[in-house]
């Protein structure tokens, strides 16, 4: 599972600070909060986190790459539980996603790095390394324990399991964000089962597809 605290750094030297880390991360989104995406500023960050400005852009150059790490964080606290089921398994992790788009937090960073990234294509790609991909192990684990208890057929072939894995986090994602950003509706029980319901249908349909 990837680290919740900080990003991924492939810088050699002095070691770095996970604390100046977790600090930063978390000035950036109080920050985003408070002055939204255009007011925001790495020398503001650096202030509310208490570090150097040096500090801060020796771990993140510019502010693009600084706010999709402050989002990434965030949809790293999402769990795969094992509650014995598939479709229960993908309504408990319905669930924590839709109660981390209710912080505020959340929910100005996620919508500021994805209205960017339309005029942004390196923009975009980093969201899709640091969150996109990232948050497809729980799709990953989620097919892996259903064939081990029988609820889902081996592996067809690489492709097509690729294939199936993307498109169950984008039915996933796409449907919680919209319900929550978009159509400010509640992500409430009795709508996650009706969803994983269908999503457990609609796997079966494309298992049979191959």
């Amino acid at each position: 599972m990837c680290s919740r605290t900080t990003p991924r750094s492939t810088r050699t030297g002095r070691p770095r600070s996970t604390e100046a880390d977790v600090a930063i991360l978390e000035a950036t989104r109080a920050a985003l909060v408070e002055l939204g995406w255009s007011k925001l500023t790495m020398g503001d960050v650096a202030t509310r986190a208490g570090v150097a400005k040096t500090t801060l852009y020796r771990r993140w150059p510019n502010k693009n790459e600084l706010v999709v790490d402050a989002v990434a964080v965030l949809f790293d606290e999402l769990e795969l539980p094992d509650l014995g089921s598939l479709q229960a398994d993908i309504a408990h992790v319905v669930l924590q996603f839709a109660a981390l788009l209710e912080r505020p937090e959340t929910q100005t960073a996620l919508m500021a790095v994805v209205a960017e990234s339309t005029r942004d294509v390196p923009l975009r790609e980093r969201i899709r390394a640091s969150i996109v991909d990232r948050q497809k192990r729980l799709v990953l684990d989620g097919r892996r324990r259903a064939q081990e208890r029988g609820e889902l057929p081996a592996d067809p072939d690489p492709v097509t399991v690729d294939a199936i894995d993307d498109l169950v986090f984008d039915v996933v994602a796409g449907a919680v964000v919209h319900r929550a950003l978009v159509s400010a509706e509640p992500v409430d029980p009795a709508w996650v089962a009706r969803l994983s319901a269908l999503l457990m249908g609609g796997l079966g349909a494309v298992a049979v597809l191959g």
